[in-house]
C-alpha cells in the first residue's frame, strides 16, 4: 500500500471517527463518541504512516539519483 492510500483511508477513518463523535454526543452516548475518538485517533495514527512511506520513498529515490 502507497502512502497516498494510506494517507486516504486515514482520512476516511478520521471522519468516520468525528462523526460518530457528534453521533453519540447527540444521543447521549458515551460508549458512541469514546470509539469515535478512538477512531478519529486511528485516522490521523495512519495518515502519518502515509506521511512517513512518502518521506521515505523520497528520500530512498534521491540517494538512488545520487548512485
Amino acid at each position: 500500500m502507497s502512502g497516498e492510500e494510506d494517507k486516504t483511508k486515514g482520512k476516511f477513518e478520521e471522519g468516520k471517527g468525528k462523526a460518530k463523535q457528534a453521533w453519540g454526543s447527540a444521543a447521549d452516548d458515551k460508549g458512541a463518541e469514546a470509539s469515535g475518538k478512538a477512531d478519529e485517533a486511528k485516522g490521523k495514527g495512519r495518515q502519518a504512516y502515509g506521511d512517513a512511506k512518502d518521506w521515505v520513498d523520497e528520500k530512498t529515490d534521491d540517494d538512488e539519483d545520487k548512485n
